[in-house]
């Protein structure tokens, strides 16, 4: 790392792949000859055009400019075989080349550059900071410089030194000791609970509903995904906006894992993600924007789910190729997305959450509105529900009409978001304490084995189930969430077995075949 005139400096960045940090040496090489700027490394047009950039900020910040120089300037980003993408490098190639130039004089090591520059000189914040900061901590860095706006972010992390600023400028005179940049302080995460967040509705907002209220609490304390089925404006969408009112607070480890995921995204609004997301994106949606990918792989809708909620209005609707995708992440909690040269995965750990009318119309069953629907409309509607789709819903939700004396304002409310999350939370304790030595953290992620340690059965439960089961033909798998939902429910009573009562309200979530 010398910055001799026939030596070629290092200095060292990094960029996000996938959910991932990953180190990126930045060599300038800068010699007499005729004027030529170029940058390989497998560069985007994004990082193709940092030349322009960097050499303008040079030039503003009182340096002489590379392009006002006869000299050839190489710059190598290297490994060479992985795609460089975005503005991330600016700053790591104008201190290289100052280097290179004798225009500044430090040491590099053990320093990681990032950010964007503008014309000026300034630095603009970044994307995707939190998983950049913990690789940087992994490989040994000691420092790391960052645009003013990523430092608490980059706080997260314990172990590493956070440096921000709000110019090329600033960084100059911190690596020369002319005016120092103080260290950011570590961040501290207060958890906090959804039902703080004014945007969502409180469970006393909504009149009646009370089954499918009591269905939404077993989804919370249990993590289960759910169908609730209904004519339109029955309040299946108010239901499900007040449903992360009774989530628990995210932990420390998941308010890392999301943070990270929005980091990457670029939608962020503060130094960490408080609360747990609630993503409800538009039936339209294509598959790419539920999925995740594009030819720099990104994550979808499902991974921005990850530890909070995924809403799916309308649910028939979305396209089937969208719908069926969520067998994996549905199953497995991760998703994969295969390009030609790379697989990526991303994390999808979420609970699942659909409505749907009972028929095109929505009027199907109604005692006061005909059905319009034809059988072939009708067949075409349920179809979309795929068999393996309908066995990964755990709970069938009914959310009927309600009579409109029910609405009137001097009707007493119901049971309030707070009172649910109390239960909800101690639920959660029990199979925290039950898990403890496992890498799951709710009833719905159990494997079969862990229900055969974890959630056994008596004689008389498994004989209630074994009947209900041949009655309504469920698959193995359904067999079993019906096992998960029933633990969820002793749980919620604080109960240390599983009763058969357990069982036989677990049963009536499921659906009816007439349903399917």
């Amino acid at each position: 790392m010398s910055s001799d005139s026939n030596k070629a400096v290092k200095l060292h960045s990094a960029q996000v792949i996938g959910l991932k940090g990953s180190i990126i040496d930045v060599e300038v090489d800068a010699y007499q000859g005729q004027r030529k700027l170029s940058i390989v490394g497998l560069p985007d047009k994004a990082v193709e055009e940092s030349l322009e950039r960097v050499s303008s900020a040079i030039k503003n910040t009182g340096k002489n400019s590379p392009q006002k120089r006869s000299q050839r300037v190489t710059i190598s980003l290297a490994p060479a075989d992985l795609k460089k993408e975005g503005p991330v490098f600016d700053l790591a190639i104008a201190l290289g080349y100052l280097l290179a130039s004798k225009q500044a004089k430090f040491n590099p090591q053990g320093k990681i550059f990032l950010g964007e520059l503008s014309l000026d000189g300034g630095l603009r914040p970044i994307k995707g900071v939190l998983p950049l900061t913990a690789e940087v901590k992994k490989a040994g860095f000691k420092e790391i410089y960052l645009p003013k706006g990523n430092g608490r972010e980059a706080a997260l992390i314990e172990g590493v030194n956070i440096y921000e600023a709000s110019s090329l400028s600033d960084i100059l005179q911190h690596l020369n000791e002319e005016v120092l940049i103080p260290a950011c302080p570590k961040t501290k995460i207060i958890p906090a609970l959804n039902q703080e967040n004014k945007e969502n509705l409180n469970f006393s907002d909504i009149r009646g509903q009370e089954a499918a209220k009591r269905g939404l609490e077993i989804a919370a304390a249990g993590g289960h995904n759910l169908l609730m089925v209904g004519p339109p404006g029955t309040g299946k969408t108010m239901l499900a906006k007040a449903f992360p009112s009774i989530l628990p607070p995210l932990t420390f480890e998941e308010t890392l894992e999301v943070t990270a995921i929005h980091s990457v995204a670029g939608n962020l609004k503060n130094p960490y993600l408080a609360s747990r997301p609630f993503r409800n994106p538009h039936h339209t949606s294509s598959y790419v924007a539920l999925v995740g990918g594009g030819a720099w792989p990104r994550p979808g809708e499902i991974t921005m789910a990850h530890r909070g909620v995924l809403f799916l209005d309308e649910f028939p609707e979305f396209d089937r190729r969208v719908i069926e995708s969520l067998r994996q992440p549905m199953e497995e909690g991760s998703i994969v997305v295969a390009r030609a040269k790379d697989t990526i995965q991303f994390p999808a750990r979420f609970t699942l959450i659909c409505a749907m009318n009972p028929c095109p119309c929505g009027n199907l069953g109604s005692k006061t509105k005909m059905c319009l629907c034809g059988p072939s409309a009708l067949f075409r509607y349920k179809r979309k529900i795929s068999g393996p789709i309908a066995d990964r819903l755990d709970l069938w939700l009914d959310v009927p009409q309600i009579e409109h004396e029910e609405l009137a304002p001097q009707k007493t409310k119901g049971v309030r978001s707070e009172e649910i999350i109390r239960r909800v939370i101690k639920a959660r304790e029990i199979q925290k304490e039950r898990f403890k030595n496992r890498k799951i953290i709710a009833n719905s992620e159990m494997t079969v084995k862990d229900l055969e340690e974890l959630a056994p059965l008596s004689a008389n439960c498994r004989n209630t189930l074994n009947l209900a089961a041949k009655n309504m033909d469920l698959s193995p798998r359904a067999y079993h969430r019906v096992i998960k939902i029933a633990r969820t429910i002793a749980d919620l009573g604080q109960e240390e077995k599983i009763q058969e009562n357990h069982i036989l309200e677990a049963i009536q979530y499921r659906p009816k075949q007439t349903e399917i």
